[in-house]
């Protein structure tokens, strides 16, 4: 699946490199995370350097009724191609910072 922009939620709107953002998905954390799967240019985003993001992963349509939460990561922007020119014009580098790679956690009741 490709990155839905509609999905990245900024949480805080702060200065760049400073922001929170919240990110449901179906993808697996790992195509989250891969090289160009967020850019700046042709995913109209605002990305910097130091930004989060909360990354969940949904079995299914996010928030739908049947749909569970698989996994939960969070990734800090590393870097981000800002010469127009470069090859990877607008590319956003990610780093995992958290991890949950067995589900969310849930107190139970």
């Amino acid at each position: 699946m490709a990155f839905d922009a509609t999905k990245l939620i900024n949480v805080t709107c702060l200065s760049p490199g400073r922001n929170i953002y919240l990110y449901d998905t179906t993808d697996h954390p790992d195509v989250v995370e891969a090289a160009n799967y967020i850019n700046n240019v042709t995913n109209v985003t605002s990305l910097a350097k130091g930004d989060l993001i909360f990354s969940t992963t949904w079995s299914a349509t996010p928030f739908a009724a049947a749909s569970t939460i698989s996994q939960f990561k969070a990734f800090k922007v590393t870097n981000v191609i800002a010469n127009d020119a470069a090859a990877s014009a607008g590319a956003v580098n990610l780093a995992e910072v958290l991890i949950s790679s067995s589900g969310a956690l849930s107190s139970g009741t």
